[in-house]
């Protein structure tokens, strides 16, 4: 258990208790031609006494009154976070969080509340061994703003699939450098879309590319086959927190995490068996790898959660200030089976998001006060992304009138449009690709809804693949998109087309801003959207 009770602690007691054990520096950091930096090996022996933390620090979750701080230790230890307003940790505020334990892989979070509003918050995480209780990890520092009440712009970054199709870290094109694109643009925070990992994606040492060069990727025994154990899904997280860009961003810049398919196994659902001529596997039982890999995923990333993974919902809601509230939507867990996807009525097998989910969405939307309501989608709504021959992963399903999964958003987009929800705005990843849609109520074959704008951006450090089709049902009409017809399929990042979005409100026009950018940070594409009144 976790206490909430700061004990203020003041700079010369932090560095004597910090300091018990260990005299000196653990290593010193070496940089490659790519500007990528790596920890040289310990060359004190007495700094292997001490706990280590080797994938940094991130926040998470945060909304008004609450954000998650997360972190991972080497041993059985329990977890500290000191927090200040001055960056030189004036004043600091002491909390004695969560033991990191072998069962959660010595992970550990805990909850920071009560913050200041519209305040740059400095952290920083030790972890006290628990063999040797006077001897404590060196601090990791991070840092976040918490969300304004009034009178401040509010701007964040989104985008999803990462180290996807063979794309991993690789030192010479200077690691997933995309992470560090965003990080300088300072946004408040940052929505992964979801494919944070691709469990099912191995990594290689190396990739021949089109022209004869070779793309050489960092590997791990847990990236070089498909994810099947606890240990091995865990693994794809660990590798990314290889990347001292994600490191640096993730320390940074708060995250709100959803997940899509690649943090199991390509399209999955749940009740699903896997093939038995996929030799890629022994475990064909995907509600076992769902398992596993649920996990993982609330392991590693900075989401509060009680201990049950079972238990906690992966679909959740923020408040960020009186501009904007975001929902999260979860379209893995509670799905019915890839089909063709054109029955008449709802039923089990044509649910998506869930019965209970949409309620909890609804209710939402109505009770938010908030002038922006972003809906944070880890699937696009009107682009097919097919499953196979005849079957389809995503909501769309092809032209024609509502059916099947899309009877679900129909129902939610009437609901908005009879409420009269203002300012609807849905983001989401998935395609390896960006675009703009805008949905017309007048080009679409089910009419009964406001028009609205989906943005979709990625990949981030993966392959890219698209254009993908879009469909008539909901009247989507393409605005951009970031890649002609014909692109070859699986392009490199080395090849730049890897995108993000990024957000933007102002706080007194209340105009919000949305821009499409690529690997560089240039824009490829911006719309002002003016408040509904």
């Amino acid at each position: 258990m976790e206490s909430n009770q700061p004990l203020k602690v003041n700079r010369r007691q932090f560095l004597l208790r910090s300091a018990v054990t260990a005299g000196g520096i653990i290593g010193t950091n070496i940089a490659s031609k790519s500007g990528v930096f790596a920890q040289a090996p310990a060359i004190i022996t007495s700094e292997k006494m001490r706990p280590a933390i080797p994938y940094g620090v991130a926040s998470g979750d945060i909304s008004e009154n609450n954000v998650v701080i997360w972190s991972r230790s080497d041993r059985p230890s329990k977890m500290i976070v000191e927090y200040s307003t001055h960056e030189s940790f004036r004043n600091v505020q002491r909390i004695r969080g969560p033991l990191a334990l072998e069962n959660s892989d010595f992970t550990a979070r805990l909850n920071l509340r009560n913050l200041p509003p519209n305040q740059q918050i400095f952290y920083r995480v030790i972890f006290q061994d628990l063999d040797y209780q006077n001897t404590y990890s060196a601090p990791v520092k991070g840092t976040f703003r918490t969300p304004p009440k009034y009178g401040k712009d509010v701007c964040f970054v989104w985008g999803g699939d990462t180290a996807g199709q063979g794309w991993g870290i690789n030192p010479d094109f200077g690691g997933m450098k995309i992470y560090e694109t965003m990080r300088q643009l300072q946004p408040d925070f940052f929505i992964h879309s979801g494919d944070n990992i691709y469990a099912d994606g191995p990594i290689t040492s190396q990739v021949t590319l089109d022209d004869g060069t070779i793309w050489r990727n960092i590997t791990t025994p847990e990236k070089s086959k498909v994810a099947e154990t606890l240990a091995e899904f865990r693994g794809n997280y660990k590798y990314n927190l290889m990347d001292e860009n994600i490191k640096r961003f993730y320390a940074e810049v708060p995250l709100l995490a959803q997940w899509d398919d690649h943090e199991v196994t390509n399209n999955w659902y749940p009740g699903e068996i896997l093939p038995q001529d996929d030799t890629r596997y022994t475990v064909k039982d995907v509600n076992l790898l769902a398992k596993r890999g649920r996990q993982a995923f609330l392991e590693y990333m900075p989401i509060e959660y009680n201990n049950d993974p079972e238990r906690t919902k992966i679909y959740r809601s923020f408040e960020y200030g009186p501009l904007l509230d975001i929902f999260m939507l979860d379209e893995r867990t509670y799905r019915g089976p890839n089909t063709p996807n054109r029955q008449p009525v709802p039923s089990s097998e044509t649910e998506f998001l869930s019965k209970r989910q949409v309620q909890w969405l609804k209710r939402q939307l109505l009770s938010s006060k908030a002038t922006w309501k972003v809906i944070a989608s880890d699937m696009p709504l009107g682009l097919i992304v097919r499953d196979g021959a005849t079957d389809f992963e995503a909501w769309a399903n092809g032209d024609g009138p509502a059916l099947g999964r899309e009877l679900e958003l129909a129902d939610l987009l009437r609901f908005i449009k009879y409420k009269n929800i203002k300012n609807v705005v849905w983001l989401t990843a998935d395609v390896h690709y960006a675009a703009a849609h805008y949905y017309d109520p007048n080009k679409a074959q089910f009419q009964d809804f406001k028009p609205f704008w989906e943005f979709v951006a990625g990949p981030l450090n993966a392959g890219t693949f698209g254009p993908n089709q879009l469909e008539n049902t909901f009247g989507p009409q393409l605005v951009f998109q970031s890649l002609p017809p014909g692109t070859k399929a699986n392009r490199p990042p080395s090849e730049g087309l890897q995108f993000f979005g990024a957000v933007k409100i102002d706080a007194y026009t209340k105009v919000m801003t949305v821009s499409l950018r690529n690997l560089e940070g240039k824009v490829v594409y911006s719309v002002d959207l003016p408040p509904e009144k």
